[in-house]
């Protein structure tokens, strides 16, 4: 469906919440991705150059983790700008969820993992309530993504 659940007020508390964590993009999507990388090592498989990093430190380090680290931020930054906007969010999310799931083959748990992760790092550093309003935001970009490899045939 092309309709958002969000109310405009928990559009702008999102909004808010966002901010804070987007602030430090690299280094946020950096321990995103580090701690989806530890706790899921299975993830790393999809990462051909990531494979044989095994320490959290040697990844924190790493050009190419931090590189997508921004990356996964950037893009859910795009998605958070248009959370209003129903058509312009799905222009964002559709191609990313085609090309993660015909060109990638990432597993669309992966991304509820990444989205819980952030939820646990806002609550880590800017407590509940940025956590909770934040919540809705991931939950619609999970649903969009799965139906998207939905489509794709997954």
């Amino acid at each position: 469906s092309c309709t958002m659940s969000l109310s405009e007020a928990e559009v702008q508390s999102a909004r808010g919440a966002w901010e804070k964590i987007y602030v430090d993009a690299e280094d946020n999507g950096t321990a995103v991705l580090v701690r989806m990388f530890t706790e899921h090592p299975d993830t790393k498989s999809y990462f051909t150059h990531f494979k044989g990093m095994d320490s959290a430190e040697e990844m924190k380090q790493s050009d190419q983790v931090r590189g997508h680290g921004k990356k996964v931020f950037s893009a859910i930054n795009d998605m958070v700008q248009h959370l209003d906007n129903s058509e312009a969010f799905l222009g964002i999310v559709t191609p990313l969820g085609k090309k993660h799931a015909t060109q990638l083959k990432i597993d669309p748990k992966n991304f509820r993992i990444i989205c819980d992760i952030i939820l646990q790092l806002m609550d880590e550093k800017f407590g509940g309530d940025c956590k909770a309003s934040f919540e809705k935001v991931t939950n619609e970009i999970c649903t969009h993504l799965n139906n998207i490899y939905k489509e794709e045939g997954w």
